[in-house]
């Protein structure tokens, strides 16, 4: 719980203060019409981007000699667009993956849409912090000696994270992430799965 606080504490301040940065330069950007010549986001830009990594889930283990795993494989598909160069929505589906845990298998997934605020450093590299909230489902399986209720949940939970993107032309960026969602699990309330991963986005 320590370190999830920690985590938490943390990636709030550091999205809260990349947005407040972003809404300090939104003026200045707006009015010179992008860094160099090159502008990344105008009012109205839409972007679609898929992203791959790794989710970490923090549940606990149970009981028993039962093999139980944190990390999983995870990939999410979404689009968003800017309604100034340094605010917009985003909408994104997310499979947090499934790890092995009290005799079963618990895996997650579900749809989040998120505030995104963008800090532009230089002309093709900017700093992005989200806030939102994630539409969650979540599937347990487990043997009765391991502790662990079995059966499915769903719900809404907060979400954030920040990030980094590079611009390799007008339309096409790589992307890197690290993002926390708050989900709901049978028998055992809410626990989050983080994500770290890495991506392309394209601009349009």
């Amino acid at each position: 719980m320590k370190t999830r606080g920690f985590k938490f504490s943390s990636l709030v301040l550091a999205t809260a203060a990349l947005t407040l940065g972003a809404s300090a330069q939104a003026q200045s950007t707006s009015s010179s019409g992008g860094l160099g010549g090159f502008q990344m986001y105008t009012p109205g830009t839409g972007y679609v981007g898929i992203s791959a990594g790794r989710s970490y889930f923090d549940l606990g283990s149970g009981i028993g000699a039962f093999n139980t795993d944190d990390k999983g494989s995870a990939y999410s598909i979404y689009g968003g667009s800017f309604f100034n160069p340094n605010f917009g929505l985003e909408l994104a589906y997310i499979d947090f993956g499934d790890i092995s845990r009290g005799g079963g298998t618990s895996e997650a997934y579900g749809a989040n849409l998120s505030l995104v605020g963008r800090i532009p450093v230089g002309q093709a590299f900017s700093l992005t912090g989200r806030l939102g909230s994630t539409y969650g489902r979540t599937e347990v399986s487990s043997v009765a000696a391991s502790g662990i209720t079995a059966g499915k949940e769903s719900g809404f939970g907060f979400s954030y994270g920040i990030g980094a993107e590079y611009a390799f032309n007008q339309n096409l960026s790589a992307v890197v992430r690290y993002d926390e969602h708050d989900l709901k699990y049978i028998g055992s309330g809410r626990d989050s799965v983080g994500v770290a991963s890495i991506g392309l986005k394209y601009r349009f």
